[in-house]
């Protein structure tokens, strides 16, 4: 019997330690992060960064956000909720998470930011995956091998920790590699309806310079829609909450119009409640 307290206590102690170097070093990259930004366009305590090398992009966003840590850890934790994070966005038909422990799996639709049947969405199977659990920090991954036309390596990386009693910091990543059919599909996007389109970080080191456009600017856009549908679910985590959370991912989206704006408010509403419906009576297709 005490053999066995022992190894539990050495667990215990050691998976501490793990979750304690983990928290801090996500603090440390938090400060770096803020102390490297010439200029905050988000005017609070977020930071987003993108890079694109040999056809893989990723988006980083660190934020504080006003919930305690415990608020989000279970949630987040879980399969199921992300679901109700994912169809926030506007390019988001469809998601179903089936499975119980030890794998979960998470079937998403992709599409167009309008109404339009499932049969015609690009469909995505996530590995959810609860890495780190701890009392002091989190780590998840959802992870599909295979992407909307031919890409590669979908990865949805989420990480948070306390910060103040009434605060989490919060890191989300979101990168992809790029098959060939997705980024002759994407350039075609952003030599006609895009061509306008930009993203939050500036070009070049001066402050004034021009925001970046193309793939990056691409890439910027929707990892800011998965951070803020994140936050608009901690908002409104309660089923008979959907239509504030709608509202809400909706109002924050149209704080930076520029880059995120593309539908009318009820156009938007009308559509979400539509698909959530769908999501909830309809299984994905094989």
């Amino acid at each position: 019997m005490v053999s066995i307290w022992v190894k539990s206590l050495l667990l215990l102690l050691c998976c501490g330690s793990v979750w304690a170097q983990s928290a801090a070093e996500l603090r440390s990259r938090f400060d770096s992060v803020k102390q490297q930004a010439a200029s905050n366009v988000f005017d609070r305590p977020l930071y987003l960064q993108s890079t694109e090398t040999a056809g893989r992009m990723q988006g980083d966003v660190y934020a504080l956000i006003e919930h305690p840590f415990a608020e989000l850890r279970q949630p987040l934790a879980q399969a199921k909720p992300w679901c109700s994070i994912l169809i926030l966005h506007l390019n988001v038909k469809y998601c179903r998470a089936t499975g119980n422990g030890p794998r979960d799996l998470i079937d998403v639709g992709i599409g167009r930011k309008f109404d339009q049947p499932l049969s015609s969405a690009y469909w995505v199977k996530f590995d959810y995956r609860p890495l780190v659990v701890g009392d002091g920090y989190l780590r998840v991954e959802l992870l599909a091998p295979e992407g909307p036309m031919g890409g590669k390596d979908l990865r949805i990386l989420l990480e948070a920790m306390p910060f103040t009693p009434g605060q989490s910091l919060l890191h989300l990543t979101y990168s992809y590699s790029s098959g060939l059919a997705a980024r002759l599909a994407t350039q075609a996007y952003l030599a006609t309806l895009g061509h306008d389109k930009v993203g939050f970080s500036r070009m070049g080191q001066r402050e004034d310079g021009p925001l970046v456009g193309g793939l990056r600017g691409l890439l910027e856009r929707n990892t800011m829609r998965y951070h803020l549908a994140i936050e608009a679910y901690l908002d409104a985590p309660t089923a008979q909450q959907m239509p504030q959370r709608l509202q809400g991912w909706f109002s924050a989206t149209e704080r930076y119009a520029l880059q995120l704006h593309e539908v009318e408010r009820q156009d938007y509403i009308e559509m979400k409640i539509g698909e959530i419906r769908r999501q909830e009576l309809e299984p994905p297709p094989n």
